[in-house]
């Protein structure tokens, strides 16, 4: 095959993995819990315990998403004696949620102004 036909297919190939990649990202973003745990690991490590505390879950529950979390490797943990704690794999996550906060604001507050205005006339 000629390089450039490879090149071609690099380059169609890499903007499709890279599709691929997101959607694996936003998949397990998809649940509210998971979405709660990165929030709260946000300032940093915290233990399991910790984060039960501050998401208010059966432990089992939270087992099972701090589970998919790993598997996706969106933390990481390490253990220290008999805890386990959990911290951020990357805090760039925390950039995406809070830009989908900034996005649900905004249409948010369109949805609000149409209906001030639906109520003014």
């Amino acid at each position: 095959m000629p390089k450039r036909s490879q090149e071609s297919l690099s380059e169609v190939a890499m903007p499709e993995a890279l599709r691929r990649f997101k959607a694996d990202v936003f998949s397990v973003l998809a649940h509210p819990t998971r979405i709660h745990i990165i929030e709260s690991l946000r300032d940093g490590e915290l233990s399991v315990g910790a984060i039960i505390e501050r998401i208010g879950v059966e432990p089992a529950n939270a087992s099972q998403h701090l589970s998919i979390l790993r598997s996706k490797r969106l933390v990481v943990n390490r253990k220290d004696g008999n805890q386990v704690f959990y911290s951020l794999r990357d805090p760039l996550l925390t950039e995406v949620l809070d830009s989908m906060r900034r996005y649900f604001q905004a249409h948010l507050e369109e949805a609000l102004d149409i209906l001030q205005e639906m109520e003014a006339s």
